[in-house]
């Protein structure tokens, strides 16, 4: 019948004109975007890159080095990021940002902040690592490799326009 042929076409204009609009508004909103890659040799995910060390060398040494490139050892928030990790880190065991100063001490991170432990360490060692079932502990002068992490500041910033 007529009215269910007006019917169908109107319903297509209407989905159509909606298309239309929101496709404007994405290709109006990219224009305002900031996309920017971690440095070269860092791997990005969710808002901080991590660097993958090929060298080994003590937990001390790794700090150090990951200092010098205005990060820290590994911190990760989530299960997310520490599931990337571990993942990302392939076969070695890495070491990242948790110490204590002996087996009856708190962990910390880096930054002197205290581990929340939502994730077991394993061992009595001082200084941790990751492995492929988790969260482990050795002494402070085993060589292993390591990652450093620091935020990405520049991940996605976007000047959003309102679509009202």
């Amino acid at each position: 019948t007529p009215i269910k042929v007006y019917c169908c076409f109107f319903i297509i204009a209407v989905l159509t004109t909606t298309v239309v609009v929101l496709v404007e508004h994405c290709l109006d909103a990219a224009e305002h975007c900031v996309y920017a890659a971690c440095l070269e040799g860092w791997i990005g995910f969710g808002s901080k890159c991590f660097y993958f060390s090929e060298d080994t060398r003590n937990w001390t040494f790794s700090q150090t080095f990951c200092a010098s490139l205005e990060a820290h050892l590994a911190r990760f928030e989530t299960l997310e990021e520490l599931n990337f990790l571990k993942r990302y880190k392939g076969p070695s065991d890495h070491w990242i940002g948790l110490s204590r100063e002996s087996a009856h001490h708190t962990w910390k991170w880096t930054d002197n902040t205290k581990y929340d432990t939502s994730f077991a360490i394993k061992g009595v060692g001082e200084c941790a690592y990751l492995n492929d079932n988790g969260i482990s502990s050795a002494r402070t002068y085993t060589d292993r490799k390591w990652i450093c992490s620091k935020p990405n500041h520049y991940v996605y910033k976007c000047q959003m326009k309102s679509p009202l």
